[in-house]
């Protein structure tokens, strides 16, 4: 049997694949840790006989603001036929609360031992699915196309190992496939962009309890500026015509005592939105309510604070065309194995974000997980594994055949 026929049947090995999710769970690896995770998977790569000339890592990690153990692991596979450069990818760092996490299958379900920590099918098992992917395509001889095969770093504290991306790596690939979700069903298309918000105020300190009339507190002019965006509809869920978008002030941090008052606020806060220049004038509202604030404050010497802004895109926002081929193909992957596929746009930020922004088409695929982020997570087991088949029919180019 040729290796292009082998291709086109060969089944994905569902105790391996199982093995596999269940090994890579095991291993800590939060973002900035995930030497681990990489080692582990650089191993099996190379006992499977893939040549240590083809995987490499970029210095991703050295542009972080935390540094890290690791760049992302990148592996770029010749194609044994003619075609388009595919890349399949997944991110190996994992929330902290994954930390010591011990899977354990109940029915169904692949569960966290401990009632404490979470699961860390995210996303771990889109590591497992791409992984798996090449680790057959090595042990049985497969044809495929010229292949990419990415596990990125630092995606859960914004994105970072993406975004860093020595992209000169990935040998051009024209169609990118991303493992990050739930339902195998769901294509995510297009997702919407960050901008995140430093804003410092300054105020005037003074004793609480001898001279409060001499202070600027902090905490008022913030207060007041927070009130202003919520009863003007530019906090939370943010809707104008036909503009949508939202915000969050998700940390406040000043002050030393209780008898001070507050001399010095700091607020971390995002704005997003899928149209960029409604994300833009969402900031932009921001800055207005807390320079009003900080205008209307004053001591009785007539003394004012002070305020800062700042802001910087955490990740744009994008829209793939139903046409793109990237789109069809993993389509057409989902319906040979008797899918429904469904097209989605995310309201979250994915590694596909920036994929894009580097010039790479890239749908989000689901791999199984649920409930992440918390100690309730688990692996839905059939999701995986239809995951899996879909990653080595993407891998082998046999999705349509």
């Amino acid at each position: 049997m040729s290796t292009q026929n082998r291709a086109t049947t060969v089944k994905v090995n569902q105790k391996q694949a199982l093995q596999l999710v269940t090994n890579l769970m095991r291993i800590p690896g939060k973002s900035g840790e995930e030497g681990k995770i990489a080692a582990e998977i650089v191993e099996r790569l190379q006992k499977a006989g893939l040549p240590r000339k083809l995987i490499s890592f970029d210095t991703a990690n050295k542009k972080s603001p935390i540094g890290g153990e690791s760049g992302n692991l990148i592996v770029k596979l010749p194609g044994t036929r003619k075609g388009p450069r595919r890349a399949l990818m997944a991110h190996m760092d994992t929330v902290p609360l994954c930390v010591g996490a011990e899977p354990v299958k109940r029915g169904n379900l692949i569960h966290s031992k401990s009632s404490q920590t979470a699961l860390g099918a995210d996303d771990r098992s889109g590591c497992s699915v791409i992984l798996n992917a090449l680790l057959t395509i090595l042990t049985e001889n497969l044809s495929h196309p010229p292949l990419t095969f990415c596990w990125m770093v630092q995606e859960e504290i914004g994105l970072v190992g993406v975004k860093h991306l020595a992209t000169s790596k990935l040998g051009k690939p024209k169609m990118c496939f991303n493992w990050d979700g739930k339902l195998v069903d769901q294509v995510c298309i297009g997702a919407t962009g960050d901008s995140g918000m430093l804003i410092r105020i300054e105020g005037v300190a003074s004793h609480a309890g001898a001279h409060p009339e001499r202070g600027v507190s902090a905490a008022v002019i913030a207060g007041k500026a927070i009130e202003d965006l919520s009863e003007n509809g530019w906090h939370g869920l943010v809707i104008k015509g036909r503009n949508t978008g939202s915000s969050n002030i998700g940390v406040l941090s000043g002050g030393a005592a209780t008898n001070v008052v507050m001399p010095e606020l700091t607020i971390k806060a995002e704005a997003r939105s899928h149209n960029p220049r409604f994300r833009q004038k969402i900031l932009d509202e921001f800055k207005k309510a807390f320079q009003r604030s900080v205008k209307s404050v004053k001591n009785s010497d007539g003394q004012r604070g002070t305020v800062s802004f700042e802001s910087h895109l955490k990740y744009e926002s994008f829209r793939l065309s139903e046409n793109e081929p990237v789109v069809q193909t993993a389509k057409h992957a989902i319906e040979k194995i008797g899918g429904l596929p469904e097209l989605s746009i995310g309201n979250g930020g994915l590694d596909a974000n920036w994929m894009v922004a580097h010039g790479f088409p890239t749908v989000t695929l689901g791999c199984g997980q649920q409930d992440i982020h918390t100690t309730e997570e688990t692996l839905m087991i059939d999701e995986y594994l239809k995951a899996c088949q879909i990653g080595l029919l993407l891998a082998t180019a046999t999705e349509s055949d």
